[in-house]
């Protein structure tokens, strides 16, 4: 029997094939490029820190801030773009916009120029001189917003310029493949294997967008016959929001109104959609003297400037090896150097910005000192 023949006419095509072909092509190169970026990128060191004063106790410091953009948002940069690109969201020729407060749109710019998109970065007023210019070197437009309207001026550019609205603070807890794949939790817990103490007792961060903690705190579940034991710490500035969420889910009381960080980098003034407080053991809310003061304190142990974010990340370890110091435990803990601190010169080490602010530094250095 013959088969009917099939009536073209009655099938409808949505775009030239030829079109499709040439964007597949485009994706096909710009993934790969992204790829051959990351074969380039040893991993980042792991620093060990002894302190007398906590004997059996091990500090171990992650430093990304020797990522070719020099923090530790290259990593979320990467995979925001190889996320864009992979959803189709990102074509040739898009624009990209993201709402940062520095950190995050340094790395995007770099990527965004490897890529031959044009950028813009919507920024708040006071973000460091160092960043904006960094922005700018890898050939990023800069828009200033108040920070309560960056989300909203970030997604309104980039319908103007019928772009792609990277939205870091929504999607940085699921563009990282949390069960491995050299994400940072897999390279840190790697990086241990030969130490005294492998697995750590705690590993502190900072929450900017969450994405760090939820990675890291996925994988410690995801993890749990090899890495178990490991405990979260997530540290918080002043004027931040996520401890007190934090606290809600403990107690299920309404989480209180929070006003703007002086640490860059790290605390936000609502629950940002990627930061989960339910893979989360621990959280300090840490002030902005001890924060800045430990950013100082390490310069002199370490020869190297330090952001505040990193502050507090090490005060809070402080805090828990203290903790553990009393108890008679032993162990390690491992945080995170997270960006360059010569990108806070007009900040963190300006004597006059701090005196500005009221940051009386000079007795938490005093006391980090008999630390030693």
């Amino acid at each position: 029997m013959n088969k009917p023949a099939i009536d073209i006419g009655l099938i409808s095509q949505s775009t030239s094939f030829d079109a499709l072909t040439a964007d597949r092509t485009w994706v096909n190169q710009a993934v790969s490029l992204i790829q051959a970026d990351s074969h380039r990128s040893a991993d980042t060191h792991l620093i060990k820190l002894n302190l007398s004063a906590f004997p059996g106790i091990d500090f171990y410091l992650k430093d990304e801030s020797t990522h070719v953009t020099g923090s530790l948002k290259h990593r979320l940069a990467r995979s925001l773009f190889l996320y864009g690109i992979c959803n189709g969201n990102i074509h040739e020729g898009t624009t990209i916009v993201e709402a940062s407060s520095g950190s995050t749109a340094i790395s995007e710019a770099y990527f965004a120029r490897l890529l031959g998109l044009p950028f813009i970065a919507v920024v708040p007023e006071g973000t460091s001189s160092e960043k904006l210019n960094s922005i700018r070197h890898y050939g990023g437009t800069i828009a200033f917003a108040e920070s309560s309207l960056l989300y909203e001026e970030a997604e309104r550019l980039a319908n103007v310029h019928n772009g792609h609205y990277m939205d870091q603070f929504t999607f940085a807890e699921r563009v990282t493949d949390w069960r491995g794949n050299n994400n940072i939790a897999e390279s840190l817990f790697e990086q241990m294997a030969l130490e005294t103490h492998p697995i750590p007792a705690w590993v502190v961060v900072g929450a900017g967008t969450g994405g760090t903690s939820a990675t890291i705190g996925r994988f410690i579940r995801y993890k749990a016959q090899h890495y178990g034991s490991s405990r979260l710490c997530v540290a918080d500035p002043e004027g931040s929001v996520f401890y007190d969420v934090f606290n809600a889910k403990q107690t299920g009381a309404e989480p209180a109104s929070a006003t703007k960080s002086n640490i860059e980098g790290v605390g936000r003034p609502r629950h940002e959609p990627s930061f989960n407080p339910h893979v989360v053991d621990l959280m300090f809310k840490v002030k902005d003297e001890a924060s800045i003061a430990t950013a100082l304190w390490l310069e002199s142990l370490l020869n190297r400037k330090f952001g505040g974010s990193t502050g507090l990340n090490v005060y809070a370890a402080i805090q828990l090896a203290q903790d553990m110091h009393s108890k008679g435990e032993q162990g390690s803990i491992v945080t995170l150097i997270c960006d360059d601190g010569a990108r806070y010169r007009d900040t963190v080490h300006n004597s006059a910005w701090r005196s500005d602010l009221g940051l009386n530094v000079e007795p938490i250095i005093e006391m980090l000192n008999t630390l030693r």
